[in-house]
């Protein structure tokens, strides 16, 4: 009977992890095929990005000139009101996001989606350099059909021009959740961070070689 229970409990936690599974899977395809929740207007532009850890990536678009702002937080997924806590279980479908206010009459969606591409590991899949995981991909959110247009076209692009596999999703917005106040402009509070140093640093650096011109300030 030893034997048998075994199999039985190994049959039951294979099924329990199966079924959790299809269960996920099912939930972002339904995101993924949702009409997309247009945020913007005459006076406020806004654009979400998934690359990685936020840390990095809001520090890059806040260096841009017509970059009003940007949030760290958290999107792409079904939980609602998530934590930094519970997006790391890679249970609720979200990846860390950055809510990027722009002056449209200074820069453009296109450019941003420029940044995004110019400031990442293109192929990369689930993670940014030494963070890896479902909450670490690469995602661009598109509000209209004019966004995805724009954005599906630069990654056919890359396909074909340089062979490159790209690893970046393309999402219908639906909702951006602001992350933890300690987020927040975490370079900026946080200088000496051992991770700011040898990764947030080192990406910025690699960023502003290529994107000099649209640094605020050059």
């Amino acid at each position: 009977m030893k034997p048998l229970s075994i199999q039985f409990c190994l049959f039951l936690f294979l099924y329990i992890n199966c079924s959790y599974a299809q269960d996920y899977t099912s939930k972002l395809d339904t995101i993924k095929k949702s009409y997309p929740n247009a945020v913007n207007n005459d006076t406020i532009h806004k654009a979400y990005f998934a690359s990685g850890c936020f840390w990095c990536v809001e520090v890059i678009y806040e260096s841009l000139k017509g970059v009003i702002k940007v949030n760290s937080g958290y999107s792409g997924g079904f939980t609602k009101n998530p934590t930094y806590q519970l997006v790391n279980t890679e249970t609720t479908g979200h990846a860390e996001t950055v809510e990027i206010i722009y002056n449209q009459k200074l820069i453009s969606f296109s450019q941003l989606v420029d940044v995004y591409f110019g400031s990442q590991n293109i192929e990369q899949i689930n993670g940014q350099g030494p963070d890896n995981g479902s909450q670490y991909r690469s995602i661009i959110f598109f509000q209209n059909e004019e966004q995805r247009i724009i954005a599906n076209n630069k990654i056919i692009y890359l396909e074909e021009e340089f062979s490159l596999n790209v690893a970046a999703e393309l999402y219908p917005f639906q909702k951006f959740w602001i992350g933890e106040d300690y987020h927040q402009d975490f370079k900026k509070n946080n200088k000496n961070n051992i991770y700011i140093i040898k990764v947030s640093n080192p990406r910025f650096k690699k960023f502003s070689n290529q994107f000099n011109h649209l640094i605020k300030n050059k």
